[in-house]
């Protein structure tokens, strides 16, 4: 084999690679549920894998989380949004006084975990769910998110 021969062979071997490397990058993301995105008054709740936490799931104890501290009313919404946006793996997809809905990217293989919170002024709550979009663990991610949202919140 000449060195021609061999440096068709690495190009073609790097670009092969490189395109099988984004197209899982892209499938690793996975699709937007169609239950995501608009108010409700209520959140879903978690599916049986042990990839999502909800404000809302008594039922599963690994996926009960205590919800949001309220604010002062009408401040709830500014100061979550805030301290969503402090995280560069998020992004705001809907944002509202009552509803937040964020994506956040994972840093390596780019794994999209979707998180709602519903403001209920009545009930003085921030309910919270926040799920893996692909996978069965997360090893914890979604609640060390909620946690680490909760302690910005509390310092406020």
């Amino acid at each position: 084999m000449n060195a021609r021969t061999f440096t068709q062979l690495k190009r073609t071997f790097y670009g092969t690679f490189s395109v099988a490397l984004a197209l899982s990058l892209v499938a690793c993301s996975g699709s937007r549920p169609a239950y995501l995105g608009s108010p409700q008054t209520a959140l879903q709740l978690c599916p049986s894998s042990p990839n999502c936490v909800s404000s809302l799931d008594n039922e599963e104890e690994s996926h009960k989380i205590t919800p949001l501290p309220f604010q002062t009313a009408g401040t709830n919404s500014a100061k979550l949004s805030a301290a969503i946006e402090r995280n560069p793996s998020a992004e705001i997809v809907v944002n509202t006084e009552s509803y937040i809905y964020a994506e956040y990217t994972s840093d390596i293989m780019g794994y999209v975990d979707d998180v709602e919170f519903l403001i209920i002024p009545s009930q003085q709550r921030i309910d919270v769910r926040s799920a893996s979009r692909l996978g069965h663990s997360d090893f914890g991610v979604n609640r060390q998110r909620i946690e680490q949202l909760r302690k910005q919140l509390s310092e406020n």
